[in-house]
This record gives C-alpha cells, sequence and structure tokens, in this order.
C-alpha cells in the first residue's frame, strides 16, 4: 500500500499553533461500520468515514467478498450488504496493508463462513502476530495456516456451523473480542467474551445498534460478560463516525507543547474506552475544555480545545492503559517537555503494535535531547520543564505512522527542528495531518 520509496519530511516550530481543525473519521468506528454494513441486508450510508489506507484494506476485502461498497463524495458511503452468512469466496488474496485490526476483524468474519480466505499485507503488517486471534477463532472449528510465528500471510478455512464459544480474554484486547464476536454472528447459539479488563466497546455498541441481540453483565469483580446470539440479522443504518480521539490527540498535544498556541479540534468521539489520554493530559495540567457535546450515532461527541499548559510528570496508572494504547507515543512527547518525572508501566502490548513502539519512542526521544528510560514495560521519561528539546536528529518510524506524527508533534517545541525518516505511513490514519499542521502554524 505504501509507495516503495521513503518520503522523509521535517518539521519545526513556526511560533504559536492557532485555529479549529476537524480531523478524520475514526478509524475503529469507520472499520466497523463497513463490515457491519456489508453483512445487513439492504442499504446502509456512512458519512465521516475515514478514507486512509487501512480503512480502505477493509472496503476492499468486503468487496472481494461481495457486498456493494461505493463512495458517493468526501467521506461519504453507500454499501448494500449480502446479510449474515452471505459472504461470497474472494476470488484472490486479501492485501491488507498496513492494518491490523481489518485482519484480525475479518478473520472473525471468515471463521464462521463457509469460505477460504487468505490474507497478505505490507512488511510492517507481516511481521505482526496473530495468535492471540488465531487462538479463540480455532475453537469454533475454523482452520488457520499461517506463516512462522502465526503472522502473514496466512489462510483461514471458515465452517459453518461454527461452534459457539466462550472465551476469557487473556490480554486486554478489542481486536480479540471483536473477532470473537464477529464470528459469533453467523454462529448458532450464544457466542460469550469475558472481559476482566475494558477495552474499547465500539464493537458491542455498533453490533446493537445494528440489530444484534446482544447483552452485557458485569460481575462484582468488574468482569464483563459480552453476550452474542448468533444467526442474527443486521438491518441497514446511517451512521455518522466522529472524529478519531487517537489522531485528535496530535493537534492537541501539540497546542499544549507549543508556547502562544490555542487549538481546537471538532466532533471528535469522546467514547469512555477512548479517552484516557485526555484523563492523564489533564493530571499533567493540561488546559483542555470541552464544548458541544452530544451523542451521535450511539457515541458521545465534543469539541476539544487545547492551550499551551505548563504540564508536570506524572506517573500513568497501569489500567489507565487499554483507554490509551494508541495514544501513548505522542503522550510520551508530552512527557518529555513536562516539569519533573513521568513514569508509564503494563505497556508491553506497545511492544508488538506496528512496530515496537516503546523501543522506537525511547531511542527517538533521546536522540532529540530527552531523558529516557526504558523499561520492560515502560518508559521513565524526565521532562525538559517546557523547554524546547535540540531536536536536529533524523527519526527512524519503522513504517508506524504514530511514530511519525508523534515526532512531527515534537518539532514544534524543539530548538533544531525534527526530521522523519519517511511520513508516507501517515496516510494509513490522517491522510491530511501534514496540511493541517501547517495550517495551523500560519
Amino acid at each position: 500500500m505504501h509507495s516503495a520509496s521513503p518520503r522523509p519530511a521535517s518539521f519545526a516550530s513556526h511560533g504559536p499553533l492557532r485555529g479549529s481543525v476537524k480531523v478524520p473519521g475514526d478509524k475503529s468506528i469507520s472499520h466497523r461500520s463497513l463490515m457491519l454494513s456489508a453483512l445487513a441486508v439492504g442499504e446502509s450510508r456512512v458519512s465521516g468515514l475515514l478514507e486512509g489506507e487501512d480503512v480502505l484494506a477493509t472496503a476492499a476485502a468486503m468487496r472481494a467478498m461481495g457486498a456493494t461498497i461505493e463512495r458517493t463524495g468526501e467521506g461519504e458511503w453507500r454499501i448494500h450488504g449480502v446479510g449474515v452468512g452471505g459472504l461470497l469466496q474472494p476470488q484472490n488474496a486479501l492485501d491488507m496493508g498496513n492494518s491490523g485490526t481489518s485482519t484480525r476483524l475479518l478473520m472473525g468474519l471468515v471463521a464462521s463462513h463457509a469460505i477460504s480466505a487468505t490474507f497478505i499485507g505490507d512488511a510492517s503488517l507481516s511481521k505482526r502476530p496473530m495468535g492471540r486471534v488465531i487462538e479463540p477463532l480455532s475453537l469454533t472449528g475454523a482452520e488457520f495456516n499461517a506463516s512462522p510465528g502465526g503472522r502473514l500471510p496466512l489462510m483461514v478455512r471458515g465452517i459453518c456451523p461454527a461452534v459457539p464459544v466462550s472465551y476469557r480474554l487473556p490480554v486486554a484486547s478489542a481486536q480479540v473480542k471483536s473477532a470473537v464476536l464477529l464470528a459469533g454472528l453467523n454462529t448458532p447459539g450464544i457466542t460469550e467474551v469475558i472481559e476482566p479488563v475494558p477495552t474499547r466497546d465500539h464493537s458491542e455498541r455498533m453490533l446493537a445498534g445494528f440489530g444484534t441481540k446482544l447483552s452485557i453483565e458485569t460481575d462484582a469483580q468488574g468482569t464483563r460478560h459480552i453476550r452474542l446470539v448468533g444467526e442474527a440479522e443486521l438491518k441497514p443504518q446511517t451512521i455518522e463516525v466522529p472524529g478519531d480521539p487517537s489522531s485528535a490527540a496530535f493537534p492537541i498535544v501539540a497546542a499544549l507543547i507549543t508556547p502562544g498556541s490555542e487549538v481546537t479540534v471538532t466532533h471528535v468521539g469522546m467514547n469512555p474506552t477512548r479517552t484516557g489520554i485526555y484523563k492523564m493530559l489533564e493530571a499533567m495540567g493540561a488546559d483542555l475544555t470541552y464544548a458541544n457535546e452530544r451523542i451521535v450515532g450511539g457515541e458521545p461527541v465534543a469539541d476539544i480545545t487545547a492551550r499551551h499548559s505548563a504540564l508536570k510528570g506524572i506517573e500513568v496508572p497501569p489500567d489507565v492503559a487499554p483507554s490509551m494504547i494508541d495514544e501513548f507515543p505522542v503522550f510520551f512527547v508530552a512527557a518529555s517537555m513536562a516539569q519533573g518525572r513521568t513514569t508509564t508501566s503494563g505497556l508491553d502490548e506497545l511492544r508488538v503494535k506496528e512496530s515496537d513502539r516503546l523501543a522506537l519512542m525511547a531511542a527517538g526521544l533521546k536522540a532529540i535531547g530527552a531523558a529516557v528510560e526504558e523499561r520492560a514495560d515502560g518508559l521513565v521519561i524526565d521532562g525538559s520543564g517546557g523547554e524546547p528539546l535540540e531536536g536536529g536528529a533524523t527519526i527512524a518510524s519503522a513504517l508506524d505512522h504514530r511514530i511519525a506524527m508523534s515526532f512531527a508533534v515534537a518539532g514544534q517545541n524543539c530548538y533544531n527542528g525534527v526530521t522523519v525518516d519517511d511520513v508516507s505511513p501517515i496516510a494509513t490514519s490522517f491522510p491530511t495531518f501534514e496540511a493541517m499542521l501547517a495550517e495551523l502554524a500560519q
């Protein structure tokens, strides 16, 4: 999906960042709106869809399995579904590009249909382990033939009827939870996911919105039991996708660390399972205000204004990690410019994302002058007290969009700017990112 030759870019301070911006649609909700619309009978309409490469990979895969999916305008899409159980055998391998979400969720969909699908991806995705999805989906009777280490290329041979499973998540993972629930859609009986640590709940909200019989009970220990009645009939929907809170974190942190800045990000999804980053920034002393709070398509939404703030180091509780797992790279940037020490732990998950995000962020922050200690499951960062960092380094992004954007943000408060070795991966989630930064700096 990425261009063959890297595209380096440099980011430096051009004074305060000011203005109002809208970030792309929520990636998690965009993926799921395409998948569930493709399984509904009739026509669904989606507006505000994130048109990054990851979501387009999902659209292409659902087309390959029989759904009619067409773009009718910017962020506007129309989907004619095939019905649960109606997925067709794809003629070619499904190219997932860089999208782990597409891969893991679609493995769940395919598992309970009588079709086979081969998943391939780019160099970064092909390094990422799929074993934790293969394990529960194998219990349904589906068969998997993966490359060594449970990696792509990988073939799924679905089964119909599949066996309903009751699966307790060994680690907090919204993707594993969602894959099991999606497999349950075409499985007779009740599929159950037991979730000791809550993770983002977009799948549950959207499955219920499409008419699935789904119940959630929380026991005395705080463990969630999510049960879905299979052989579901999904009803077509009209979906308005809110702005992605993970993407919004980049202009917000840029405003917080850049003197004189005030930036408003409009129409941001405020799902409580996704707002850990904002709670932790506020704990550091960030000046954030929320306006125009409302519910859109079952999801809370607000406009967030961020003003330059004197941030203080904090200890981040490990139980916050699932609600900000994708935002830690840019959070580390904020910590590197705070007063005092920030400590994070329980972040083993970051070693198996698009890259080893702990190692890359530690190396990159050290290269631009930050004081960072890398531990097995987190980083300890001693901040600059708001002073700009030295900068001047070229950062290896390892084909990871969030690493690239995080160092672009860091460049806003460095004496000598920051060069990112390849910004082309940013297109997977935030195609307008560079233009947005330039616009805010004018």
